[in-house]
């Protein structure tokens, strides 16, 4: 009989990050709606899954996604001729 380990229930959700990295040259800002689906698992999971290690649980991401978008925003029309 083969001892299985159980299935990490937030890995799923780690493997998306890495791909939104990825496919956006690693600005994480660009992934923090993916990085707060990942919160929200280790909200529920954190205490059976290791891939919630570096989740910071009590991070807004999508509040913080929102005021930096604009922040940038704000600096791209400040630079324009």
């Amino acid at each position: 009989m083969s001892k299985s380990k159980p299935k990490d229930p937030c890995k799923p959700a780690a493997c998306k990050i890495q791909t939104c990295l990825r496919e956006h040259n690693y600005d994480e800002v660009k992934c923090y709606d993916v990085i707060d689906d990942m919160r929200q698992c280790c909200l529920k999971w954190h205490k059976v899954s290791l891939c919630c290690s570096g989740i910071q649980l009590d991070r807004d991401y999508k509040a913080e996604k929102e005021s930096i978008l604009r922040e940038r925003e704000a600096n791209s029309k400040g630079n324009a001729p």
